[in-house]
């Protein structure tokens, strides 16, 4: 760890940075800075595109260049941005400016005023953030989430013939099985994984208020709506319109939404995995020099599943007052979404800082079978629904109530008197059989 972290504000970037240095790429102001800068190029190259008759003998072979303004764009870059917004106080026009000064560089500024033509700062900003978001997403989160989903499944496979025995309210309850238990959140992980790839990143692109007036004032012969639908899905993303000055937020809140289910998921699976560690389901290996607790030597806590947890609860309370409050605006547009919008990384980073400790924990693992079989043993009354099931298909009187009044007795219900029990019934020695054969161990189910 750096001097600079140790100054940190926030953990994300302090203590967590090395987990969450990628995301610079995507969340920090460089890269904010980055993406509007493409947006701009991308739309000047557009409008070159139609073509605007005023743009009709701009030199094609210089896209790539142009390209490069982004492309090739470093820190020390952006910092002339910021230099150039101290002047005017306003982000967006500092990066129109900083592209005007590039165009006078390349030779080409006879058609600098074609850069954020007809546009107001929200159609770059609505369409940069959910663009960054959205390769943050693919890139660096999406993969490191399916790392731990495949992990998880590796363990429901490896443990899927395990026996189990089930807490429903904390107390014993037909037996299940290890793998199967991990498969439950397997499942779960890929339904809501399923839904967020279907879900659209939005983006606003409409002028001052939504309705594109500059455009069709200046050129009422194109058709400005298909123009900005299509470059906008041609950036990989979906246009909403109508809207006012800014995106309404309501898609874009609909993807904070799921992946605050998948976080709530995750916190789910943590908090067993602890309670499993805490009965001794399972051990954790031990790493050379670590240390469990700073007063009892023997410990080994279960640190990555709170970890992950905690983290975990951060980016959801993030996530749940991004697509509350992003959806409301007064009027056409005040500013609050801005300074809001300004966080989508922070949640994204505790998440991954969650997934991080989430692999590392599933990797210390060691199923302890022989304290799984324990309890099984220990806990022969919960093949009392197995019994009075069958008794049931047999038409046996009051089978529920005959062992309701065996298992709540008080006294330890074990193999013996399970099995000196079923002599008692007034069944043929067929069915008797049938009953014997069942035990904690078997009574599992598919």
């Amino acid at each position: 760890m750096d001097c600079n972290s140790l100054l940190a504000v926030s953990p994300v970037d302090g203590r967590y940075a090395s987990q969450t240095a990628p995301l610079g790429e995507y969340f920090s102001e460089y890269a904010l800075i980055r993406y509007r800068v493409r947006v701009e190029i991308e739309y000047f190259i557009a409008l070159c595109e139609i073509p605007l008759p005023q743009l009709a003998d701009f030199d094609k072979s210089k896209y790539t260049q142009l390209r490069g303004i982004y492309r090739d764009m470093t820190p020390e870059d952006s910092a002339k941005v910021k230099e150039i917004e101290k002047v005017t106080n306003h982000d967006v026009k500092a990066v129109e400016y900083y592209i005007k000064d590039r165009f006078k560089e390349m030779g080409i500024m006879h058609w600098g005023e074609f850069v954020h033509f007809g546009l107001t700062s929200q159609d770059i900003n609505n369409t940069s953030v959910p663009l960054s978001f959205k390769e943050a997403a693919e890139n660096c989160f999406l993969p490191l989430l399916e790392e731990v989903q495949d992990k998880i499944k590796g363990m429901a496979e490896e443990w899927k013939d395990i026996p189990m025995l089930a807490k429903t309210h904390g107390q014993p309850a037909s037996p299940t099985r290890v793998g199967k238990e991990f498969q439950v959140y397997v499942s779960r992980l890929e339904e809501q994984i399923r839904q967020f790839r279907l879900l659209a990143y939005p983006a606003k692109f409409g002028g001052a208020t939504g309705n594109m007036n500059a455009h069709k004032v200046a050129y009422p012969q194109i058709a400005w709506p298909d123009f900005a639908d299509k470059f906008v899905a041609s950036l990989g993303l979906s246009r909403s319109f109508p809207t006012t000055q800014i995106e309404h937020y309501d898609n874009l809140a609909a993807l904070f939404d799921c992946l605050r289910r998948i976080n709530t998921i995750l916190i789910d699976f943590s908090r067993d995995i602890w309670t499993y560690i805490s009965m001794e389901y399972f051990r954790q290996r031990v790493k050379a020099g670590e240390v469990g607790s700073s007063a009892m030597p023997h410990k080994v806590n279960p640190i990555d599943f709170e970890n992950a947890e905690g983290n975990l609860g951060m980016a959801d309370a993030i996530y749940t007052h991004l697509s509350m409050k992003l959806p409301i605006s007064r009027l056409q547009r005040d500013l609050t979404d801005s300074t809001v919008l300004r966080n989508i990384g922070v949640p994204v980073a505790h998440s991954v800082i969650a997934l991080n400790s989430l692999k590392k924990g599933l990797g210390k693992l060691i199923l302890n079978e022989d304290a799984i079989r324990a309890d099984l043993e220990k806990n022969w009354a919960v093949v009392a629904e197995a019994i009075q099931t069958i008794l049931r298909r047999e038409n046996y009187p009051n089978p529920y109530e005959t062992l309701k009044a065996l298992t709540r007795t008080g006294a330890g219900i074990n193999h013996e008197v399970i099995a000196g029990f079923i002599e008692t019934l007034n069944v043929s020695e067929e069915v008797k059989e049938e009953l014997r054969a069942i035990s904690p161990m078997s009574y599992t189910g598919f």
